[in-house]
């Protein structure tokens, strides 16, 4: 936990990230890695590279649906690696995997352990409402949340802070009443910089923004930080 973090406030509202945060992005290794001649290790590469280029999208002003920009990204690492690869291959490669990805161990007790001590559960992702509905349907987390917010309907993408802004206005709240939780560095110090209370999930391989402000929690899983709001 972060220090001085015990005495924030308790939050009206938890705001989830989903893809790595709550859903693991691992099981995609294998459909990407095949694309890519084998080469799992660029599955990293790949998901770094699409949300490199997400926000592109919004500081140009020009947006495309995440998945077209995933499906482009991954052209683009296959070119940049000499792989040959078709865009319906790439396709193939993505859409389906991504809609399918599984929750982490300990995400539906983690949830279950927040939500029976009353708080409001929500989630904000670069995905498309459409795509966040099919993946939490697939993961079995519907039941777990009270709103799927995503940035589609905006067309900004986080950690754009208008994107925070955005969900606040629909959840109603100020922004030190919203928890904003994630597993990727970038996102909680969009979060932290739109002024919301911030927590990390250290997954494997994720790292914070050494230049940004620390998070007000840093855990290791949904369950640890079920933990510490119900000192809240």
């Amino acid at each position: 936990m972060a220090q001085g973090a015990s005495e924030l406030p308790r939050p009206k509202v938890i705001i989830f990230d989903v893809n790595e945060t709550l859903l693991d992005l691992e099981s995609m290794r294998a459909s990407v890695g095949k694309a890519l001649n084998g080469q799992q290790a660029l599955l990293p590469l790949w998901f770094s590279t699409m949300l490199h280029n997400s926000l592109v999208t919004t500081v140009t002003g020009e947006y495309h649906d995440f998945g077209k920009i995933g499906v482009a990204s991954l052209l683009m690492v296959a070119q940049n690696n000499d792989i040959e690869l078709s865009e319906e291959q790439a396709k193939e490669a993505i859409v389906t995997p991504l809609l399918s990805l599984p929750a982490h161990p300990d995400v539906k007790q983690g949830l279950t352990q927040i939500s029976e001590q009353g708080f409001k559960i929500v989630s904000l992702t670069n995905s498309s409402n459409k795509g966040v509905k099919t993946q939490f349907e697939n993961a079995g987390l519907m039941e777990y949340f009270d709103a799927r917010y995503s940035i589609e309907d905006i067309q900004i993408y986080k950690p754009d802070l208008r994107a925070y802004d955005w969900a606040l206005q629909q959840l109603n709240v100020k922004p030190e009443e919203a928890l904003m939780v994630a597993a990727h560095g970038w996102d909680v110090a969009g979060a932290k910089a739109a002024g919301l209370q911030t927590a990390f999930i250290a997954r494997p391989g994720k790292a914070l923004y050494p230049l940004a402000e620390k998070p007000d929690y840093i855990v290791d899983s949904v369950t640890e930080l079920a933990a510490i709001l119900s000192a809240k």
